[in-house]
């Protein structure tokens, strides 16, 4: 197939692309509508997922076409069974995330502050793909869909809509892996771009979701995804049942509930093994009894297809980088990424980082 390299501002090279959803607020600040952290920023300042930068009362997305992983498996791995099941799918992440888990396998990809630093500095070779490339690539690598997944989809939402748009254009599906801490209008903007979105529901003790995001609740996360469903996205859900913190049976009993009255008693439920990492390396792995006790629990609830997967628990990227096998014959995959505005510099790099003050103090609305 032949997928046409489009040399407008967005395809002929990195460049830093306007953040779809912003608004100037009266205080001088700009305010980002991707996800529900909603940060005010100053010129010069980082959104707490360090991948949106205000330039002059502006905010760019950093990392639109930057790939941290790339890898090719089966839509089962997402994991997601009742759309598309035995097609392969190319998964594909960035760097950025609106929360920051203690337990988290996907790291420097998720929190991605280095390579964002360099990106917005002019040092970086992290891989530059336009969205036409990543199709291209998806379509010769035998993928019937693409999906966005391993960082946070959400904080490269400019990358994921032109990206989707023209995959649906070749006949690919496209997968959306979420926390879920998302606006109402990022989730309208995916309407008709975005056909599954796999989502996780962590808990349903808001002070699990404060742990990992000092503004979440559970409410707001079990709200975007009934949004999700009601626009039309195909909606699976997972758990990662971690012991000592979310594992008890009244919450797994209480998630298993909320997905029945709201997504009805098909809607599939994935159970998963947590598996020791970073803050939470003390924690033991789940034993496979709590995994099936949350499944009884799930199919008590009246769900019919409830999951568990007793040897992976995230949907991690196995490297960092593993981009170059797919994209062979593209020669710019690792030059030095440099925006070619005159605006780029060391601001936003170490002028008033917004994660410095999220917990301090709430964005101003």
């Amino acid at each position: 197939m032949n997928i046409a390299l489009q040399t407008d501002q967005r395809t002929s090279g990195y460049r830093l692309v306007p953040t779809r959803l912003q608004e100037k607020l009266a205080s001088g600040k700009t305010r980002c509508n991707l996800c529900l952290w909603r940060c005010g920023l100053h010129h010069g300042q980082r959104g707490f997922c360090q991948a949106h930068v205000n330039r002059n009362g502006t905010l760019y997305n950093l990392s639109y076409g930057i790939i941290s992983a790339m890898d090719l498996g089966r839509i089962e791995e997402k994991p997601v069974r009742h759309y598309r099941p035995g097609t392969k799918v190319l998964s594909v992440g960035s760097y950025g995330c609106s929360f920051r888990c203690g337990g988290c396998h996907n790291l420097d990809i998720s929190w991605g502050t280095d390579a964002l630093d360099a990106l917005a500095r002019g040092e970086s070779r992290a891989a530059f793909v336009p969205p036409e490339t990543l199709v291209k690539a998806a379509v010769n690598s035998g993928a019937d869909g693409i999906a966005f997944t391993y960082s946070e989809p959400a904080v490269w939402l400019e990358y994921v809509l032109d990206a989707a748009a023209i995959a649906h254009q070749q006949g690919l599906y496209t997968v959306y892996v979420s926390n879920s801490f998302v606006t109402d209008e990022a989730l309208v903007l995916l309407r008709g771009q975005i056909d599954v979105l796999c989502s996780d529901i962590k808990s349903m003790d808001d002070s699990f979701y404060r742990n990992i995001c000092a503004k979440a609740s559970v409410q707001q996360v079990l709200q975007s995804i009934k949004t999700a469903n009601d626009l039309g996205i195909h909606v699976e859900t997972r758990t990662n049942v971690i012991p000592g913190y979310n594992d008890d049976n009244a919450n797994l009993a209480a998630v298993a509930d909320w997905i029945h009255d709201n997504l009805g008693a098909d809607s599939p439920w994935h159970v998963t093994r947590f598996h020791p990492a970073y803050r939470m390396a003390d924690v033991p792995s789940t034993p496979v009894a709590s995994l099936e006790q949350a499944a009884a629990l799930g199919r008590q609830a009246g769900l019919s297809h409830v999951y568990v997967y007793a040897d992976k628990g995230c949907d991690c990227a196995t490297e960092n980088a593993p981009v170059s096998g797919y994209l062979p014959e593209w020669t710019a995959l690792h030059e030095v990424n440099k925006c070619v505005e005159t605006c780029c510099g060391d601001e936003g790099i170490l002028l008033g980082r917004y994660e410095r003050e999220a917990n301090a103090q709430a964005s101003e609305r």
